[in-house]
């Protein structure tokens, strides 16, 4: 046992710390035991929120938070089933429009039609005659190495409304056209409807399309105003009128949609403008300025000689009505007729070719005798 361990030894030495004072230790020194300044550069201060408006926050918050997922959900849904680019048509009815082919939307499917805007007109069935404005176009599958969506291109080939200046509507029979998407396409149509053909290679030309620059693999795209439809065999529609005056012709019905037939009576011819009407129509009358769809038959007073008509040569004809670019007579007594007459027109030369006739078939001093069914008036 060490001498220290004794009892009675020399007694343990202590260690001495001078502790300072509390009035000399600088404020950032100074840590009191159990109290710590939290986490971050601050102090922990108490709310000054009450308790209803913490939770009237956290229930914001959370609002908030669904909200935007709300968002982000219909959005990223909308991208996924947004509707693919379609070809757009601006303009009025009748005049040339304009047409936008977007080069994202490639050529691909089945013939579409689209019904641009809905005519309330006769139904077009096959067989039908339409006099209309179109304008069509030439749309080939694309591939640009650089823009990868770039899908298609297209360029117009043709168009009526500026073929032909004073916007004569061409007559078209549906199902002889020889392009099938067309005439299947039109059937069911009606009349004052502007329709949007897209019409796959399989429908279109064929081989006359190698004339326009179309290739086997080429789509068209039709635009069509339908401004009159005339059903194969049509005639008049109306109430019919007893004509009983023997110093006239006489017309017979031979129905079917075929010519009448037109007897002259044995005397003189009048020397003035007759107009009967043989079968009162239903339809709009014509005003000046109207384009007419006629089926006619003109015959001369003295021989009795049909020298002119719309029936023999299949097709009705389109006038347009008081502006002085027909006879005399006939811009007069079409003029206030309705669509479904039929008309009588007996013209006296003054009412007709005049001094001058027509030569060789009609002479200076002929009387013309018309019969004339007013079958559509044409839209514009």
């Amino acid at each position: 046992m060490s001498e220290d361990d004794k009892p009675g030894g020399k007694p343990t030495t202590k260690a001495k710390a001078k502790i300072p004072n509390a009035q000399n230790i600088r404020s950032p020194e100074f840590r009191p035991h159990g109290i710590s300044a939290g986490r971050g550069s601050g102090l922990n201060r108490p709310s000054a929120l009450t308790a209803a408006q913490a939770r009237r926050r956290r229930r914001l918050t959370i609002l908030a938070l669904v909200l935007a997922g709300v968002l982000l959900a219909g959005f990223v849904w909308w991208w996924i089933n947004r509707p693919p680019p379609e070809i757009e048509v601006s303009g009025k009815f009748a005049a040339k429009p304009t047409v936008e082919i977007p080069k994202k939307l490639a050529p691909e499917g089945k013939r579409k039609v689209t019904t641009l805007i809905k005519g309330d007109g006769p139904e077009i069935k096959k067989g039908d005659t339409l006099y209309a404005q179109y304008v069509f176009y030439q749309w080939s599958k694309d591939r640009d190495e650089e823009d990868r969506s770039v899908k298609s291109k297209s360029k117009e080939l043709a168009s009526s409304y500026e073929r032909d200046a004073q916007g004569q509507s061409q007559p078209l029979v549906v199902g002889e056209s020889g392009i099938k998407g067309f005439d299947e396409g039109m059937i069911g149509q009606t009349g004052g409807s502007r329709v949007l053909l897209q019409i796959p290679p399989s429908e279109g030309f064929g081989d006359d399309g190698a004339q326009l620059g179309l290739t086997k693999s080429d789509w068209v795209v039709f635009v069509v105003d339908v401004q009159a439809v005339v059903h194969e065999k049509q005639g008049p529609e109306g109430t019919e009128k007893k004509l009983d005056d023997k110093s006239l012709p006489k017309v017979e019905d031979k129905g079917d949609g075929k010519a009448p037939k037109v007897t002259i009576p044995d005397r003189d011819a009048p020397d003035k403008l007759r107009v009967e009407t043989l079968v009162e129509g239903n339809g709009p009358a014509l005003e000046k300025g109207d384009d007419a769809v006629l089926n006619y038959q003109g015959t001369l007073w003295d021989t009795g000689k049909e020298f002119d008509s719309s029936w023999k040569s299949g097709t009705p004809a389109k006038f347009p009505i008081g502006t002085g670019q027909t006879v005399p007579g006939f811009d007069k007594g079409l003029t206030g007729a309705k669509v479904g007459s039929r008309l009588l027109l007996v013209l006296p030369p003054s009412e007709g070719y005049g001094k001058e006739g027509r030569p060789p078939t009609i002479k200076g001093d002929d009387t013309l005798v018309f019969v004339v069914d007013v079958l559509a008036k044409v839209r514009k």
